[in-house]
């Protein structure tokens, strides 16, 4: 495999996990850590034992961790073999954690993603997947190999940037980023109107459209605006995700050949405390 990709973590920057910020909990821990960890997840909540996602772990590696505590199960990610600027699996989050080079000798990929039960996998020593995705005709949500990263995540070690979206600039988001000890980048941003967003029905459905022309501002949809819809509480988290899904899909950045990120100021501090 090239060993110029890597593997990217895409999330939601603004959500809420054990009743605060996410980034805010991020930094206090010092990792990023698994669904068998926080209990929450962008797709479906199955990382308990016995659930789909224990199921899937046992299948894929062996049973090598089904009597592994949560904390040393792996965390999931997508090999960004398109180098899209918002990450390989944005799907999962506007944002994304991109892993430094040497994470990639303990990382795992199948494709396609793992509740699909694949029986195509591969390491970064010999990687077929590559060719597998990019033969297949995907809906760009769907585009993507999935990664399982093995070891912890260290976010002052393992992680080369955090890659968040402009519209979060000048927010609580973007100050808690830049206390988590790894640098932070923009990409491009995503950005869909009601109008364009209204021409898809047929993609998650009318009800998804409707609530998305409810919640934007000034007729536009962005992932603080889909964020703030979320923690409102007055919407079903499920119906807000399929939101999300028509700006993920229809409001993305360009073609990544045209789009770079850029650099934000970092501030001087690291990461105490760090849990294994």
């Amino acid at each position: 495999m090239d060993p110029a990709l890597r593997v990217t973590l895409n999330f939601h920057p603004d959500r809420l996990l054990r009743g605060m910020a996410i980034l805010e909990a991020m930094a206090e821990d010092g990792v990023y850590s698994s669904q068998f960890v926080t209990g929450t997840s962008n797709g479906g909540l199955t990382a308990h034992p016995g659930g789909d996602r224990w199921r899937w772990e046992s299948r894929i590696f062996d049973t090598a961790y089904d009597a592994a505590a949560a904390h040393e199960r792996p965390v999931y990610g997508a090999l960004n073999f398109r180098r899209k600027p918002v990450g390989g699996a944005p799907r999962f989050g506007s944002a994304h954690f991109r892993l430094a080079a040497d994470t990639l000798a303990r990382t795992t990929f199948c494709y396609p993603d793992s509740f699909l039960e694949p029986s195509n996998f591969g390491v970064a020593a010999r990687m077929g997947l590559i060719e597998l995705a990019l033969a297949d005709r995907q809906d760009d949500l769907d585009d993507y190999i999935e990664a399982q990263v093995h070891g912890p995540v260290r976010l002052d070690r393992h992680v080369e940037a955090l890659v968040l979206d402009p519209c979060y600039r000048g927010t609580e988001v973007e100050a808690a980023a830049l206390r988590l000890g790894c640098p932070v980048e923009w990409h491009p941003g995503f950005r869909l109107g009601v109008e364009e967003l209204r021409r898809r029905p047929d993609y998650r459905g009318q009800e998804y459209v409707d609530l998305g022309t409810r919640i934007a501002v000034d007729g536009v949809l962005d992932p603080r605006i889909v964020g703030d819809a979320e923690r409102s509480g007055r919407h079903d988290p499920q119906a807000v995700k399929k939101v999300w899904h028509y700006l993920a899909r229809f409001g993305a950045p360009g073609n990544p050949a045209d789009s770079q990120v850029t650099p934000a100021p970092m501030e001087g501090a690291t990461v105490e405390g760090l849990r294994p």
